[in-house]
Order: structure tokens, then sequence, then C-alpha cells
């Protein structure tokens, strides 16, 4: 009996590996992030994927499958498990929750005091902005991940400049979205196009991810993680558990959940919500529902309640209530995954040497590293999609909030890397942000972001 895993890399696939001899897996899919991999985007077909994948099913012995990749991945995987007849999350969920703009509208119907105003831009990329428009605006893709084009717009010509492309980059956006769109087209009609941007009025707050599981059609909380921002910017530095919110709002923000998921007909598997709370008008709002697990947290939930949300994702896929497994003895009182960024065009940032990754693992033996190192034209894209340049993570635990802070400065030194805790009144502001303001300005202004 093994388990096919689709798109499998980065946390996912250190997830994984730690419950093969339990959990035999073989594996699928191609690396978006790396070249010639990602070469594959040219021809993909989802479709094509899935019937291949379902024709090798009985002779590679597979009997499950499991996929938190959000671009393809997930529901690839929802695809095969119901062609399959195998436990899975339903195709039509993963849809919803996917259709930014149809996963507004059914939270309109079912919880509208978590959501916000929103409106398709019913224009093509490319074509004139229509008059008339709300400013300022956050404005997203109907389907997208990683935040690729989600910004806050204050105006009309910035509005404009944010969709004009060049024909490189529409083919890149058309590629990433065709393949969810063939199938949104024939499964999820009502919805509309994925080939669309989706505008949003800004909400305040601080920013969170509930991460939890449906069985038998019932959510269950696993965790609350906090997620903290560069000052003044929509771009995440680090997120943090145990989180800050109280349970009170933990379990408020699931029950928000439960009326979603229930409507979109969520029934089974890991979901990640990502949300917005702000304090002074008790206001909590949803940003998104993505119907898989939230990878870069799983061995930060390991590590602090010895929940291993990669081992319960290979039970729902065998239909096995994740309450039944066991949990591993803590390993530590807090835990974080630090974003390293650069926030100024033109500038390379160094990669660590050989030396510098051996003497971080020396120090930090259960540190999980991933070097983000891209081409001239790369980073260019990604400071016009995004803001900014992800060129590093590691993710760390430690006895506490103070002693992990101590561990990631003194991991970042190793490394070159300035650490990422340029969020409180005195810190050192990285290079392109020394204007920034305090955590607690920048927590208040903050708008609404895609994960």
């Amino acid at each position: 009996m093994r388990t096919l895993v689709l798109f499998n890399y980065d946390w996912d696939r250190v997830g994984y590996a730690r419950n093969e001899a339990v959990y035999p897996f073989d594996e699928a899919g191609f690396d978006l992030f790396s070249f010639p991999s990602n070469a594959q985007l040219a021809w993909f077909d989802l479709t094509r994927f899935v019937n291949k994948l379902a024709k090798q099913a009985k002779r590679r012995g597979w009997t499950a499958v499991v996929s938190n990749h959000e671009q393809f991945g997930a529901l690839a995987a929802a695809l095969l498990a119901e062609r399959m007849g195998w436990p899975g999350t339903s195709v039509d969920a993963v849809l919803a929750c996917q259709h930014k703009l149809y996963a507004r509208q059914i939270l309109d119907q079912v919880c509208p005091q978590a959501n916000c105003k929103f409106a398709p831009l019913n224009t093509a990329y490319g074509e004139s902005i229509p008059p008339g428009l709300r400013y300022p605006a956050f404005v997203k893709p109907v389907k997208a991940a990683f935040s690729v084009l989600a910004r806050t717009v204050n105006n009309r010509d910035e509005l404009q400049a944010h969709t004009r492309f060049d024909w490189w980059e529409l083919w890149v956006i058309r590629h990433l979205v065709e393949p969810f769109e063939q199938i949104a087209r024939a499964r999820l009609p009502q919805a509309g196009s994925a080939h669309n941007l989706l505008l949003e009025q800004p909400m305040a707050g601080a920013q969170y991810n509930l991460d939890g599981y449906v069985f038998d059609g019932v959510a269950q909380l696993v965790g609350v993680v906090d997620a903290v921002h560069y000052p003044g910017t929509q771009a995440f530095m680090r997120f943090e558990f145990p989180g800050s919110l109280s349970e009170t709002l933990q379990l408020r923000a699931l029950a928000v959940a439960q009326q979603f998921l229930r409507k979109v007909g969520f029934t089974h598997g890991l979901f990640n919500m990502e949300f917005f709370y702000d304090a002074a008008s008790d206001k909590l709002g949803v940003i998104e529902f993505n119907p898989r697990m939230a990878s870069q947290f799983s061995d930060m939930y390991l590590r602090v309640l010895g929940i291993d949300l990669h081992r319960m994702s290979l039970a729902l896929a065998r239909n096995i209530d994740p309450a039944s497994l066991p949990r591993q003895s803590p390993s530590a009182g807090a835990a974080a995954s630090f974003v390293y960024r650069s926030f100024t065009p033109g500038i390379p940032v160094a990669q660590p040497t050989p030396e510098q990754k051996s003497a971080l693992h020396a120090a930090f033996a259960d540190a999980l590293l991933f070097c983000f190192a891209k081409g001239a034209s790369e980073i260019a894209r990604d400071f016009k999609w995004l803001g900014s340049y992800r060129y590093g993570i590691i993710n760390l635990a430690a006895a506490d909030a103070h002693q992990l802070r101590l561990d990631c400065e003194r991991a970042s030194a190793l490394l070159g890397w300035p650490a990422p805790y340029a969020d409180r009144s005195g810190d050192t502001i990285p290079t392109g942000l020394s204007s920034a303001p305090t955590e607690k300005k920048a927590r208040a202004a903050l708008e609404v972001v895609a994960l």
C-alpha cells in the first residue's frame, strides 16, 4: 500500500520523508520554482496529468494520494482521489476555495460579518481601467498563490500600472491559471472565469493562520499561527507559534471556517484559513481558505505540540481519523519560520556558502534551511509582482520566544543575512525600509493579502 505524493518539495519533502517508514510513497509532479523542472509548465494539463496517474495506479500499488501544493497539487489530488474512489477532499470544494471571487460570494451567504466588500475587476490584462472605482483597494488574482500580483492600489494610475504586462509575463500568468480554469469551467461554471482580478476593501488588524482538518464533516482546530509582516509592507517576515490570539477568538475563527467549509462541501481533509482580527472593532475578517495543509507550519506544530500535520494528511488519505494518531513528545516551547527578503532592487543577495550551511547545521541541528537563488530576470519579476525578493527561509525552535529570537540572530549571522526581527521600536530596519513604521503602526494599516 503506497501513497502518491504530488508536487513534493521544500517542507513537504521533509515532512513526508520523516513518515516514509510508516507510509511509503512515490512522487509525481514538478517544481514550479526551479529550472528545468518548471519548463513543464509549457505543456501542463491537469486532466491529462490525472489520467496518466490513474492508469499507473494499480501497477504502482497506489491506494491513496496527497498534495499540499496550492497551484496544481491540491486540485490534482482531489481529481485523482475522485477518479479512483479513494478518500480525499471533494473536487468542488477545492475549486470553491481556490476561486477567490466565488469563495467571497459563498462567505457572503453564510458569514457576511467575516467578509469584506469585493467586486471583480471586469477588464482584461492590458485594457484600460474603468473609471469610478473606489480607492484604496486591494487587488489580487481570482486564482493565484504566494501573494503574486496582490497589492494595495491607491488610485486609478496605480491600478493601471499594476495590470500592464509584457508578453512573457502574460504567458506565465495564463499558463499558471489555465489548468485550473479548464476544470472550473466544467465543474463550477457559476463561478465565472479565473482569468480575472478581484478588488477588495482593505481590512485592518493583525494577521493569523488557522490550521485544522475536517473528518466526517466536522472541522477540528489544530492551532493558530501569528503572521508578522515587514513594517509598512504586505510581505511576511516570520510566522510564530504559539500565537497571540486568545482561545475564545480561535474558536470564533473555527466557527467561521466550519460554516464556510460545510457550505462548499468540504467534508474531508486538511485546511488553512487566513484572516485578520482587529481588536479595536472586534472584526474578524477572512482573507481566504486554502484547501490543503500550510506545509510551512508543519514542523512548528510538531516541535511545540507533538502534532505532525504531514502524518495527519497521510492518515486522512486512508480515511483514518487524525485524532487517533499518537502525539510525539514536544521538543520546544516556541517555533517560527523566518522569511528573508530584499526590498532593494538591483542589489544581489549572496546565498550562503557550503561552509556557512555547515556552520548553521552544526549550531542548530534541527534547523530547516531553504535557499531561493534566482537569476536577474526572475528577481526583477518578483519585485514587480510582489514588491520584494524572497531569498531564504529558516525554521527554528527554542525553549521560549526570547531564546528563539537569540537563536535566529545567531543563525542569521552564520549565514550572513539580517535577522527578520525589524518589528520593534529601536530595531534595525532592513535596507529599503528605513522609514517604515513600527509593528504596532504597521499592523494598524495592514490590508488583505494572499498567502
